[in-house]
C-alpha cells in the first residue's frame, strides 16, 4: 500500500498536473484562435481599450451573484455560486494539500484552518446532490441531460467525498487517502477533455462577450469602423 501511495502522490500527480495545465493552455489557445473579427463583427484589435473595459465589466458581473439571473433563480444560483466557490477554494488552501505540495516541489502559500475546508467540502457535496436531483426531476433540464453529465458530476464530487472520509478517518485511512488522491487526479485530467473545461472556457467566453458588448454594442458601431 505504501508503494501505491508513493506512486499516486508522486509520478502520477506530476502527470496529472501536466495534463491539466497543458490541456487548459491548449483550450485557451484553441478558443482565441477561433476568434475572427470579420465573422464576429467585433473590432478586437483596433478598439482594444473599449474591449478590455467590456471584458472586465463582464467578468465582474458574472463572478459576483448580483444580477437579474440570481434574482429570478435565487436557489439555483446560490447553490451554483457556493458550489464553485467551495470547489475551488477548499482544495487550493487546504493545509494538507499545501504541505504535500511543499514537500514535493518546495512551493507553499497561505492556508485555511482545517475545519473550514471540511465544511466547504460538505457544501460541495450538498450542492452536487441538489444538481443531481434537479437533473432527475426538472423536465427542462432532464431532456438535455445524458450520461456524460452524471459522469462529470461524479468526477467533481468524488475528491470531496473521499476527502471527507480520509480526513475523518472513516474506513481504512490509507486506502481512503489513496482513493482521494486518485479522485483528484482524475478530475484534473478530465477538466480539459470534458464539460469541466468550463473551468477555463467560462473566462474566455465572458471576456469575448464583454468585448463584444463593450465595442460593438457599447456605442462604437457606426463610428467609421468597418464591420
Amino acid at each position: 500500500m505504501g508503494a501505491i501511495y508513493e506512486f499516486v502522490s508522486g509520478p502520477l500527480a506530476l502527470i496529472s498536473f501536466a495534463v491539466f495545465f497543458i490541456g487548459c493552455i491548449y483550450k485557451v489557445i484553441w478558443y482565441v484562435k477561433g476568434l475572427d473579427w470579420r465573422l464576429d463583427r467585433v473590432a478586437y484589435s483596433t478598439q482594444r481599450s473599449l474591449g478590455i473595459k467590456g471584458a472586465i465589466r463582464s467578468l465582474y458581473h458574472w463572478l459576483l451573484p448580483l444580477n437579474q439571473t440570481t434574482a429570478n433563480h435565487p436557489i439555483f444560483m446560490g447553490a451554483t455560486y457556493l458550489f464553485h466557490l467551495c470547489l475551488i477554494v477548499a482544495p487550493i488552501f487546504l493545509v494538507a494539500h499545501v504541505v504535500l505540495i511543499e514537500e514535493s516541489w518546495n512551493i507553499s502559500w497561505v492556508t485555511i484552518p482545517d475545519p473550514i475546508p471540511d465544511y466547504m467540502a460538505m457544501v460541495v457535496i450538498a450542492a452536487g446532490v441538489f444538481f443531481l436531483l434537479r437533473r432527475l426531476t426538472n423536465p427542462d433540464v432532464k431532456i438535455i441531460t445524458d450520461g456524460s453529465d452524471y459522469l462529470v458530476l461524479a468526477i467533481a464530487l468524488a475528491p470531496f467525498i473521499t476527502g471527507i472520509l480520509a480526513y475523518n478517518q472513516i474506513f481504512d485511512n490509507q486506502l481512503m487517502t489513496i482513493l482521494h488522491i486518485l479522485a483528484g487526479e482524475i478530475m484534473l485530467v478530465a477538466i480539459p477533455f470534458t464539460k469541466l473545461s468550463h473551468f477555463v472556457l467560462f473566462f474566455c467566453s465572458r471576456i469575448q462577450l464583454g468585448m463584444d458588448y463593450g465595442i460593438k454594442r457599447g456605442g462604437v458601431h457606426g463610428r467609421g469602423i468597418a464591420w
